[in-house]
């Protein structure tokens, strides 16, 4: 009994294959960005595929920098909008991980350290928590690195009050600036936004700006913490000109001219 095999796809049904999958990912893209926000749910109905699908071309997109991947949908990825931290926490969070490593091998027993709101100093915080220290005092604005540090043995955690911003769990304000100015600390760490060699260190929000610039006048040393995402973007609001920046520690994705630049402004460059 013979029987009869279905045609090998041709090059050519690969091709239209591919062209289809790339129309239908440029149309998400498309509603992603007109609305904010997209779940799986309403893209799989109205495209008629499955929800398997569509969170395979989510990750992709996500994976390109097009959108920003959330448990159950994507949200629009625009440089200058905060994104909420319960997203930024699942960002790029191997690099944050060894980023944060690297920088908690410069914290010393007995020193004053800052912590800049953000998912990667939120990191640093959790590399605290392992370190064996007779004491440190740690200032910070971010509510959930406090709480992670509160029951810390050895760890006394200063908040400079302010307003609330529920985005970034963290405090900015006048209130903010003014308790800083009455304190000194050995080191800065100092979560970053965007970062462009020409125009500085950047954020989405003024206030912040206003308060991570009184950090760094507190300072010794202020150290930058960014994933190499956040190179060469830009945003609202500077908070000072790389110059300012004793150390960057960033990831080994960074794009070498970028890291040229900065050394060549005088910017110490930690590739983790």
């Amino acid at each position: 009994m013979s029987t009869t095999r279905a045609p090998s796809p041709t090059s050519a049904d690969k091709r239209d294959a591919s062209l289809l999958i790339d129309e239908r990912r440029q149309l998400i893209r498309d509603q992603v960005q007109a609305q904010g926000r997209v779940t799986v749910e309403e893209l799989a109905e109205r495209f008629g595929i499955s929800v398997v699908t569509i969170r395979s071309d989510l990750n992709a997109l996500a994976a390109g920098g097009a959108l920003l991947r959330t448990h159950g949908g994507a949200l629009a990825h625009r440089d200058t909008e905060e994104v909420p931290i319960s997203v930024k926490q699942k960002l790029h969070h191997e690099q944050k991980v060894r980023i944060a490593i690297e920088a908690a091998k410069l914290i010393r027993d007995g020193e004053t350290v800052m912590l800049d709101s953000g998912s990667t100093t939120e990191e640093i915080a959790k590399q605290i928590r392992g370190l064996r220290l007779q004491s440190l005092n740690v200032i910070t604005n971010a509510l959930n690195i406090a709480m992670l540090l509160a029951t810390v043995p050895g760890v006394n955690v200063i908040m400079p009050g302010g307003l609330l911003r529920p985005n970034s769990y963290s405090l900015s304000g006048p209130q903010a600036v003014t308790a800083l100015q009455s304190l000194y600390a050995d080191r800065l760490f100092l979560g970053v936004d965007s970062l462009d060699p020409e125009i500085g260190v950047m954020t989405p929000h003024l206030l912040e700006a206003q308060l991570n610039a009184q950090m760094m006048k507190i300072a010794r040393q202020v150290v930058a913490v960014a994933d190499a995402s956040k190179l060469m973007k830009r945003n609202l609001s500077v908070i000072a000109p790389v110059e300012q920046l004793d150390l960057l520690i960033t990831d080994k994705d960074a794009d070498e001219a970028i890291v040229g630049e900065l050394r060549r402004r005088g910017v110490e460059v930690v590739l983790a």
